[in-house]
C-alpha cells in the first residue's frame, strides 16, 4: 500500500490526500507532526531531506515529494478520475496557472518554517507574524478572485464543471486562510467553488480537521 507522510494542519498533504481520495486510492497517513519538529528528526529527513510534508512512499519503495509533483504523477498514471482535462491543452495550461497561484505564489510564504524565522532570525512578535500571514492569504484570494471571477472558463468549479487540481490548492489555501480568520466575504466566487468542493464526500473526508491529531476546534 502506499504511504503518505503528513501532517493535519500541512496545506499540501491536505491537495494530495483529496486527489488520493478522489481517484479511490488505497493510502496510509503517518503523521508527522510540524508543530513538535518532527520532520527534523534523523528518520524522517533520510526520508525526505527537505524536512517537509507530504512525502509519498510507493509500493515499489519510491519516496516522490512536493505536492504539485505528486499531483501531476497520480493523474498519469491515475487517470480515472481525471483532474486535468483530457484533450483540453488550453484548460490544463489554465488549471496548473491557477493552482500555482495559490501552491506556489503564496503557500511557501505561509508554513512554519517561514514564521519560525520571522520569530527568530528577524525578531517579528507574534501579532506581525499574524499580520504577515493574513496579508499573504488575502493576497491569493484576492487574486483568485479576480482571475475566476467573470471568466467565461469558471464553472461549477476552478475550470468548468469537473473538479481539477486548481480546485485542490483553491481549497487548500481556503482552509488555511479559515484557518487564520482571514475575512472571506470580498470572494464570493471562491466561496462558492469551495463549498461545491467541500460538498464533495472524497474532498470532506480529507479536510484538515477531520485528520488524526486534528484539535476539536481551530
Amino acid at each position: 500500500m502506499i504511504r503518505m507522510y503528513g501532517f493535519w494542519r500541512s496545506a499540501a498533504a491536505f491537495r494530495v490526500r483529496m486527489s488520493m481520495n478522489l481517484k479511490g486510492i488505497a493510502f496510509e497517513e503517518v503523521m508527522v507532526d510540524l508543530d513538535a519538529g518532527e520532520q527534523h528528526a534523523p528518520d524522517y529527513v533520510a526520508i525526505n531531506p527537505q524536512a517537509v510534508v507530504p512525502s509519498l512512499i510507493l509500493e515499489n519503495g519510491v519516496c516522490l515529494t512536493q505536492s504539485l509533483a505528486i499531483l501531476e504523477y497520480l493523474e498519469e498514471t491515475r487517470p480515472m478520475v481525471p483532474l486535468l482535462p483530457v484533450g483540453d491543452p488550453v484548460g490544463r495550461a489554465r488549471i496548473r496557472a491557477l493552482a500555482l497561484i495559490w501552491a506556489a505564489d503564496h503557500h511557501p510564504l505561509i508554513p512554519p518554517r517561514i514564521r519560525a524565522y520571522l520569530r527568530d532570525t528577524l525578531g517579528v512578535d507574534e501579532a506581525g507574524r499574524t499580520a504577515w500571514v493574513k496579508h499573504w492569504f488575502a493576497e491569493g484570494l484576492r487574486i483568485g478572485e479576480a482571475r475566476l471571477a467573470g471568466d467565461p472558463a469558471t464553472g461549477r468549479f476552478c475550470h468548468g464543471n469537473e473538479i481539477s487540481i486548481a480546485d485542490l490548492c483553491l481549497t487548500s489555501h481556503v482552509m488555511g486562510a479559515r484557518g487564520f480568520q482571514v475575512d472571506m466575504a470580498p470572494y464570493p466566487t471562491i466561496n462558492r467553488i469551495v463549498d461545491a468542493c467541500c460538498a464533495i464526500d472524497a474532498v470532506a473526508r480529507a479536510l484538515p480537521l477531520r485528520q488524526p491529531g486534528a484539535p476539536a476546534t481551530h
